[in-house]
């Protein structure tokens, strides 16, 4: 069953971001997070060096896994930041800041 059945949840209109060019649908009151693991998006920054793909680790806005550029801002959480029509979501290297 869906989520939003079991809990009886009615959203608001869905609206759209894109994610490195890709459109995604997004429901709101959802983070960014929430969106591209909805959308199937599990890892959205490389480490510097190795570049192992990174995505949600705690969920909570403690370990900065989950770092992304949002509308030209690097080094956004994408768990807590929460989505936005038209939100211009980029994937990053590190830091996402110019070495």
């Amino acid at each position: 069953m869906n989520p939003l059945e079991l809990a009886g949840a009615r959203p608001g209109p869905a609206f759209e971001v894109t994610f490195d060019g890709r459109r995604i649908e997004a429901l709101p009151g959802r983070t960014v997070a929430a969106v591209l693991w909805a959308a199937g998006v599990t890892s959205w920054r490389t480490i510097r060096g190795d570049g192992r793909p990174r995505g949600v680790f705690c969920g909570i806005g403690v370990c900065f896994d989950c770092l992304v550029t949002v509308n030209d801002r690097p080094d956004q959480r994408a768990c807590l930041v929460p989505a936005r029509p038209g939100d211009v979501i980029r994937s990053q290297e590190g830091t996402g800041r110019a070495h």
